[in-house]
């Protein structure tokens, strides 16, 4: 049994929004919002920000789905490619965050050792 990305994939929403029809509306209006011309952020730049955030949540099928709209709204190739990046920038940037953490917590827990050694 294969469990990799393919567009057809998406017919199976179907069967999530049977199985449960309350929640699949309610989550339909909110990943609705990403299209709307309307908002104070023009359609091209919602698009190009779902897709990064697409990368930073590693939806394949967003990945999909928002390239084609970003596109489709005139995003270019270097706009679509920077936003990948932009998210592989930030997303490392939490792994740094996180280290900085680490080495509070390895502090931490080293002057809790010595602590308890010369108790």
């Amino acid at each position: 049994m294969s469990h990799y990305h393919d567009s057809t994939d998406l017919q199976y929403l179907a069967d999530v929004k049977a199985a449960a029809p309350r929640e699949f509306a309610a989550w339909a209006r909110l990943d609705g919002t990403v299209g709307i011309e309307d908002g104070a952020i023009p359609l091209k730049y919602r698009e190009l920000i779902a897709l990064a955030v697409a990368h930073s949540t590693q939806c394949v099928y967003c990945l999909d789905v928002h390239t084609a709209a970003a596109v489709k709204a005139g995003a270019s190739r270097a706009e679509v490619a920077e936003a990948a990046l932009l998210s592989a920038a930030l997303r490392s940037g939490g792994a740094g965050a996180h280290a900085a953490l680490t080495m509070k917590f390895f502090s931490q827990h080293s002057q809790e050792g010595t602590e308890e050694a010369s108790a």
